[in-house]
């Protein structure tokens, strides 16, 4: 089943176009991975979805129902969950008090996510919960940022870079709680250019260059086609 679909979309910064018509869907239980170099227009993709950027055309359905003039508070509030690369955590507040501040009520369908849920799948946070969140390392900040959003119980999980500048045994856990979360049925959009650990927990993938879907496909498809790493990923 489809749960987000996205057809034709374009979003600008100003007056410089960075998106054409990108189009991509992802399904109930699965990890689709949005692939590409800096700048290639990843980030800007997930923000322009969760309505944090004026979009200039296209379509975004969610659930089925149509979210692309919708404001971002709704549609969060709608199950679409966004993990942002800059973590952007309370400091001031514990681990406990962040969790707080993104609960929502259960949904239909829909894994429902507790502190002692979430400590079984984090559970470096479980041993610091009453640590500020400025306490913490990048790494953990990330999970933390990770775990607030699941607190709203999301249909489906935005994750912009999870893997950017974090530890190689950070990386190790953020692989094995996005496998987690998929088995619990959850759908995840992971933005990401680090090819292995896209490969570790990724079903399909869109590789976009300059704004455009180039590639679109299995991801153990796109890891054996080396032309088409090499001219995307540059590996």
């Amino acid at each position: 089943m489809t749960l987000l679909q996205v057809e034709a979309l374009k979003a600008f910064y100003g007056r410089a176009q960075i998106l054409f018509d990108v189009g991509f869907e992802v399904g109930r239980g699965e990890v689709v991975a949005l692939m590409g170099r800096n700048g290639a227009g990843k980030s800007t993709t997930m923000k322009a979805v969760m309505g944090l950027l004026p979009r200039a055309g296209g379509t975004i359905s969610f659930m089925g129902e149509d979210i692309a003039r919708m404001p971002p508070y709704r549609i969060a509030r709608m199950g679409l969950g966004y993990v942002p690369e800059d973590r952007r955590i309370f400091g001031d507040l514990t681990v406990m008090e962040n969790l707080d501040t993104g609960r929502q009520p259960p949904r239909e369908e829909t894994p429902v996510w507790t502190p002692e849920k979430l400590f079984r799948v984090f559970p470096n946070l479980g041993e610091m919960r009453g640590r500020r969140a400025s306490r913490m390392s990048g790494g953990e900040q990330q999970m933390l940022t990770v775990a607030r959003t699941l607190m709203g119980n999301p249909r489906v999980l935005l994750l912009d870079e999870p893997s950017e500048g974090v530890a190689p045994v950070i990386v190790e856990q953020m692989a094995d709680m996005i496998l987690e979360l998929k088995r619990a049925g959850l759908a995840i959009l992971l933005s990401e250019q680090n090819l292995h650990f896209a490969e570790l927990v990724s079903d399909r993938a869109y590789v976009l260059e300059k704004g455009q879907v180039r590639y679109a496909g299995a991801m153990n498809e796109f890891v054996r086609d080396e032309a088409a790493r090499r001219a995307y990923l540059g590996i």
